[in-house]
């Protein structure tokens, strides 16, 4: 069992603001696969899918993105994952619109919902993958917090889809093998 662990803030309101890239690609492959989300026995909705012959379940904290970590710990729980089973998707204000960066391990970079996970878990040694979500602002809180742009919101189906084929990378070759293929400086716009 593999967990993809999405991270976002629930509600319409957040719905497709940058700091919901994690749910936004969760949706993105329940929709691919047409598995619905149901709640959890926590502080999560999951959905259950197989990718290849690996069975995954997909996390959707309800907890709000500061507040990630004791829903993660929850899903951990219930579907017996170990820290080596995980890959936490999330936004990077770092990184430019379209960029993907896979990680096995590392600091929190200011994200929230990374150090409550860190904070939960008592480590930092778990797989990621960051959505570049774009880095020109003045106000991080505000930018998170705003709605992708039309032009943003049209090139994410792409970016998800090339997302998509990283993730079965990690589940089938492993971490370093999904950062050698996938962690690339492009424009989404490139993407097929």
């Amino acid at each position: 069992m593999r967990a993809l662990i999405g991270l976002g803030n629930p509600g319409r309101r957040y719905q497709m603001t940058r700091h919901n890239a994690g749910f936004l690609f969760l949706d993105y492959l329940s929709y691919k696969q047409n598995i619905p989300f149901r709640p959890g026995k926590g502080d999560y909705y999951f959905s259950e899918a197989v990718f290849g012959r690996q069975k995954i379940v997909m996390i959707k904290p309800t907890t709000y993105v500061n507040n990630s970590g004791l829903a993660v710990r929850q899903a951990m729980e219930a579907f017996s994952v170990t820290r080596e089973e995980l890959l936490v998707v999330y936004d990077d204000f770092h990184l430019p619109f379209g960029v993907l960066r896979f990680r096995a391990r590392g600091g929190d970079g200011g994200h929230n919902g990374i150090k409550s996970i860190v904070f939960e878990l008592e480590s930092s040694e778990f797989c990621r993958l960051k959505i570049g979500t774009g880095a020109e602002f003045t106000d991080a809180v505000d930018f998170v917090l705003s709605d992708f742009s039309k032009p943003e919101t049209e090139r994410l189906k792409s970016l998800f889809k090339t997302a998509f084929f990283g993730v079965e990378t990690w589940i089938e070759k492993g971490i370093e093998q999904a950062m050698n293929v996938y962690n690339r400086n492009y424009d989404s716009t490139e993407i097929n």
